[in-house]
């Protein structure tokens, strides 16, 4: 029976013409597990996942191997960017069983959602010598195997969450310490932080950034920028079409897992910018914008969202859209510039069978030359069969990139990166959000899908709303925002200054998720925290600064061994340390002098500075009301809690408040 062909995830939609009797993760599932009385196969793994991909070719596409699990089993097949909650839960069990993960991941299970069995990928010989293995143990030595699920789910849920303890954000002195744990995980030759695989550190290197711009530290804009550049000059980076693939497998970033996802370039593409900001480095313009320019070319949804990654593969190959041999080189762009191409782009057998990733380890001297070469080969290479596209929409996702695109729009004068950040922010608030604060996930082609918004998903909405509104002055995004984390303040709170990942109403699993560590994205709890101080540092609510800084509690004792895991949190903190800086700028909008003292405003490199604009008399946002012209001059105040300064009317006497 077809259970996944009306699946709203692409990836279950890619499983529903399988031999395996797929069910989707439901109550019906698990009931029909309890009347056939067979464990649950749980199948969790995403639509750009390579090897997700082998094991569904070896082993989901086989009819003897569907025919062993539709008769022992009862196959569930999720996919964990809908379903991040039950992805969670899993893979701690699976962590805890095997001392590692990954995806696919494959979990053993009672009727009750216990598990007993957890692995990741298996070839298909031991796939299937498991199944009979497992199917003969439930049958034979069924207490046994009840028994150790039980086990595993008291020792999980035992646990308490991760780094908990106090209720104070980091000091300044944890902080610099900080900074001195990621020197020490430094690779002082190739940028980055340990060995291989190497994955973009985005939310260490904005800590990094923000470190040096509250306190001029040479080391930590040193580390940020030799990694920023290292990234985006090897094979890590697209040189062709913009974007960043997943990560490096190598130390060196030259070749990477292919796919490329939304989140890592709406992160990435921010950082960059911030790195301009900081430095107007016209390198980190450039990577800004190419990043920006490929999430909206070739992630679009007909909707006005962005889709969620695009796969590694194509006809059936990891990387084969994107590498060069030195003869495609030549067939693309004649022998003169193919030899050119081939120097320029390292184009020396790096990757499989003769075939390269392209690099571009310094800028070419002939930029003309180098933009029709480019130009060409991008033509050339759109002519290939591309990588499938995830096409769902994750509200999470999408707030970063309103967050990227609203920012690098303003920032590198883009207006039209400002109104796709815009069209996106309408989608999610139309689509994923309710009127009275809540969101669903995820959507696709237009239907919003029945699984709830996450902690996460509340706070990178409204990271991406209080930052558009910062960019355009609507009101409108501060109310919305407002909304959302008011529902992270009622239903998601811990009781001791934490956050859950999951709402107090949402489905029941063995264990509430919670995890306050970054991983491929912020931690839901950092993003919530980020997100309650800037509106906070707007509203002056003492409600939500006090909440963003027991949030930020964990960062500081995961600074002292683990700071990678927490970089925004200690980015979030770098901005508590500093207020935030808090610029109200009034003034009629078409008024020359107003945008003036507004960009002036945006170009702040205090850590987490939140930028309002209005017009004379405006109350809708509470850091403007009772502010106006000074001497019938747009004016701009300079506050930290609400305590301002004298209001100034030049960009220079403002840049001075600002130091800039």
């Amino acid at each position: 029976m077809n259970r996944l062909k009306d699946a709203t995830s692409p990836y279950l939609l890619q499983h529903a013409g399988n031999p395996v009797d797929w069910w989707e993760w439901s109550d019906e599932a698990f009931a029909e597990a309890k009347r056939r009385d067979v464990p649950i196969l749980l199948s969790v793994g995403y639509a750009a996942c390579h090897w997700c991909h082998v094991m569904a070719h070896e082993s989901f596409e086989d009819e003897a191997t569907a025919a062993l699990m539709n008769s022992m089993f009862v196959n569930v097949k999720v996919d964990r960017e809908e379903r991040p909650d039950v992805d969670a839960v899993y893979m701690e069990a699976t962590q805890a069983m095997t001392g590692q993960g990954g995806w696919p991941m494959t979990v053993l299970m009672t009727p009750e959602g216990h598990p007993f069995y957890c692995g990741t990928y298996f070839p298909r010989p031991q796939f299937q010598a498991l199944l009979q293995a497992v199917s003969k143990a439930w049958n034979e030595q069924r207490d046994e195997v009840v028994g150790q699920g039980q086990q595993v789910v008291q020792a999980l849920t035992s646990r308490g969450p991760l780094a908990s303890g106090g209720t104070e954000p980091p000091s300044e002195e944890k902080l610099a310490a900080a900074v001195q744990v990621l020197a020490r995980s430094y690779d002082t030759a190739r940028g980055g932080f340990g060995g291989a695989p190497k994955f973009p550190p985005s939310m260490a290197l904005e800590f990094l950034l923000r470190h040096h711009a509250r306190t001029q530290d040479a080391e930590a804009l040193a580390m940020a920028g030799h990694t920023l550049e290292a990234m985006a000059r090897g094979g890590m980076y697209d040189q062709l079409g913009g974007g960043f693939a997943r990560y490096s497998v190598d130390d060196a970033w030259v070749v990477p897992h292919f796919e490329k996802m939304l989140y890592d370039n709406a992160l990435l593409a921010r950082v960059y910018a911030h790195w301009w900001r900081l430095t107007g480095n016209p390198f980190a313009r450039r990577i800004a914008l190419e990043t920006c320019d490929w999430m909206l070319r070739d992630l679009t949804t007909p909707q006005g969202g962005l889709a969620s990654a695009l796969d590694a593969d194509s006809e059936g190959v990891e990387g084969k859209f994107y590498v060069w041999t030195p003869e495609q080189l030549r067939e693309v762009l004649g022998e003169e510039d193919g030899a050119y191409a081939e120097t320029l782009f390292e184009v020396t057998g790096t990757f499989e069978h003769g075939s390269s990733v392209l690099q571009l380890l310094r800028d070419p001297e002939d930029l003309e030359r180098y933009e029709r070469i480019r130009t060409a080969l991008l033509e050339a290479r759109q002519q290939r069969i591309p990588p499938a596209r995830d096409d769902k929409v994750v509200a999470a996702w999408n707030g970063l990139a309103v967050a990227a695109l609203a920012e690098c729009g303003a920032l590198l004068d883009r207006p039209d990166l400002v109104s796709a950040a815009s069209e996106v922010a309408g989608l999610v608030i139309r689509l994923h959000m309710s009127d009275d604060g809540r969101l669903v996930r995820t959507s696709r082609e237009g239907v919003a899908a029945a699984n709830s918004g996450v902690l996460e998903d509340y706070a990178d909405v409204a990271e991406g709303l209080l930052a558009l509104h910062g960019v355009t002055g609507d009101p409108a995004y501060v109310r919305q925002a407002g909304l959302l984390l008011d529902t992270v303040l009622d239903r998601f709170a811990d009781g001791a200054g934490g956050f859950f990942d999951t709402a107090d109403d949402a489905e029941r699993l063995f264990r509430r998720p919670q995890d306050p560590t970054d991983n491929a994205t912020p931690s839901g709890q950092f993003a919530a925290a980020g997100a309650l101080l800037s509106y906070a540092a707007l509203t002056g609510s003492p409600r939500h600064r006090e909440a963003a800084g027991t949030a930020l509690a964990p960062a500081g004792l995961l600074a002292d061994q683990h700071a990678r895991f927490a970089g925004w949190g200690l980015a979030v903190a770098e901005a508590f340390a500093t207020g935030p800086v808090e610029i109200a700028v009034l003034g009629p909008r078409e008024d020359e002098r107003t945008r003036t003292l507004h960009r002036t405003a945006l170009m702040a490199v205090t850590p987490g500075a939140v930028v309002s604009i209005g017009e004379p008399g405006a109350t809708e946002v509470p850091l403007l009301e009772g502010r106006g012209l000074v001497d019938g001059a747009p004016a701009a105040y300079v506050c930290r809690g609400f305590s301002c300064r004298l209001p100034v009317t030049t960009a220079r006497d403002l840049g001075h408040e600002l130091r800039i």
